[in-house]
């Protein structure tokens, strides 16, 4: 069995190829005036940074101060322009989709979903407004009903999940559509490509006590909300528990973990010859012009968070609070959101400024839907038909907004075990029963800090929306893994060194408590399984 080592947890130093003056701070939040006396000595710093063209960008410890200089000196002159619409109408509609997703996808009750479930679009103090609920279960419709007299829906729409319907709309702008996957029944299959676990003995060195005792604390107590935990050692399941009313075939919440999911698919995409890594990304929107500076963000920089669209998201040092984030209302909006991403101005040239932001996941699933439909294939059938049928995945969906376009940074539901198989891609390098399904060396770009991300001081973010990690494990072991990370705790994780994978699930609210127990579960693998390199 082949076993990918990611050799390259450091990436060479950034490499430009613009020059750029250092620009005014442009900050987006709201802030006091400036004294006479700071504005002058603002533009006297300014004017001396300009006159010396040889002094480079400031350099980042990773610190919030030095992040921020280092992207006032790439910083382009847009400006930013804030979603439409009431902050507490967005949060309402994504209240309706984690409610329709939890109980219609998922199997929750609807009032454990709405004090535990989704607080990253719809935080919990907003849900407090709401004075009417409706659950249809006959029909899979959630409604939600605000003070105003405002009605938010979200329903049920086949292999398309929960949707929530725009403002004022009775019917969607695409034609919903059930996909099957062309598989022979899982349990007639031994795993990966189906349900049947070997009765072999287990592998040589593999401490089994060790192991599920690691499970145990894994697991965590009850207040963790660990909905599923899935490990495998070389590709084979070594242990696996679930909560009450879930089992290894329940779609799970993931939230940004579907941002590794949508890398996967353009590797897919690339692999098949669609795309190129590094080929400039053909957005229609960005080529109306010909002086548009987005015309050279490439699909690489886009994967590594790295793209310079300018948006509002909670993640970034500079965030304004005061403003509903773009990184949300690509959730919430009622608009075609791949049309929103592709429609924001540029902040940074691409390449020089790392920032989580959910623009570049959606564009790369904007790329997705123009190659598969340009090429005049079933743009909702391709996840399964082009990965999923491939690797033995039976119960997964990524949901879509009202256009039809899938939500690829952060809506896809699969169980644990089916995470557990996206992993595996991963650690046979992008090869699976024989068949290259990733190009050679894109896990390698995946596992890779970003240079971007290196030059701020942050070296956390590699490529194909994955996160990376050198560091030790809490009883100082070094650590060199990457994983598919999401909101509430959700985590894949892939260690290459152990040929160990393990993926934890649960509810958000049990995020510090499943973060922590997942934390002391690490080393005990590290120490019940024997190094694969």
């Amino acid at each position: 069995m082949f076993l990918w080592k990611c050799s390259k947890m450091q990436s060479a130093p950034l490499q430009s190829t613009y020059q750029y003056r250092r620009k005014a701070m442009k900050r987006r939040s709201s802030a006091a005036a400036f004294t006479l006396i700071f504005t002058l000595l603002s533009i006297l710093t300014a004017y001396s940074y300009a006159a010396d063209s040889d002094s480079g960008p400031p350099s980042s410890d990773g610190s919030l101060d030095s992040v921020n200089a280092r992207a006032d000196y790439f910083r382009l002159d847009n400006d930013y322009v804030p979603p439409p619409g009431e902050a507490l109408h967005h949060y309402t509609a994504g209240y309706a989709k984690i409610l329709c997703s939890a109980v219609f996808i998922t199997g929750l009750d609807p009032d454990d979903a709405a004090a535990n479930v989704g607080g990253f679009i719809s935080p919990f103090d907003q849900r407090q407004h709401v004075v009417d609920t409706r659950v249809d279960r006959e029909r899979q419709l959630i409604a939600l009903t605000l003070p105003d007299g405002v009605t938010r829906i979200a329903r049920r729409y086949g292999s398309q999940g929960c949707v929530t319907r725009p403002m004022g709309q009775e019917t969607l702008l695409f034609t919903p559509s059930i996909i099957e996957p062309d598989l022979p029944p899982a349990e007639s299959m031994p795993w990966p490509m189906g349900d049947v676990l070997s009765d072999d003995p287990w592998p040589a060195g593999v401490d089994k006590e060790l192991v599920e005792r690691a499970i145990d604390v894994g697991f965590g107590p009850p207040e963790a909300r660990t909905l599923g935990l899935v490990v495998t050692y070389q590709g084979r399941i070594i242990g696996e528990r679930y909560g009450d009313d879930v089992d290894m075939h329940t779609p799970l919440e993931s939230w940004s973990m579907t941002k590794s999911l949508t890398g996967t698919l353009m590797g897919v995409l690339i692999q098949q010859g669609a795309y190129e890594l590094w080929q400039e990304a053909p957005i229609p929107e960005w080529q109306l012009a010909r002086d548009d500076p987005r015309q050279q963000i490439r699909i690489g920089d886009i994967m590594r968070m790295s793209s310079g669209i300018m948006i509002n998201a909670p993640a970034d040092p500079d965030f304004d609070p005061d403003t509903y984030p773009d990184h949300v209302y690509l959730y919430t909006g009622g608009e075609n959101l791949h049309q929103y991403a592709a429609t924001r101005p540029q902040e940074y040239p691409p390449n020089t400024i790392g920032r989580y932001r959910n623009t570049d996941p959606v564009l790369a699933s904007y790329l997705i839907r123009l190659a598969v439909e340009g090429r005049g294939d079933d743009y909702h059938a391709f996840p399964q038909r082009a990965l999923f049928d491939k690797l033995g995945i039976r119960n997964a969906l990524i949901e879509t907004d009202a256009y039809g376009n899938f939500l690829g940074q952060g809506l896809a539901f699969m169980p644990a075990r089916d995470w557990a198989r996206l992993a595996n891609l991963y650690l046979e390098d992008g090869v699976w029963n024989g068949e290259r399904l990733l190009p050679e060396g894109y896990v390698e770009y995946a596992c890779t800090v970003a240079p971007a991300w290196q030059s701020d001081g942050r070296p956390i973010y590699g490529g194909a929306f994955f996160w990376v990690t050198d560091s030790e494990t809490e009883d100082g072991a070094p650590l060199k893994a990457f994983h598919m990370r999401g909101a509430g705790g959700q985590s894949t994780n892939i260690i290459p060194s152990h040929g160990l994978v393990y993926v934890r699930i649960g509810k958000y609210t049990g995020a510090r408590a499943g973060g922590e127990a997942l934390n002391r579960m690490i080393p005990m693998l590290m120490e019940a399984v024997p190094q694969v390199q």
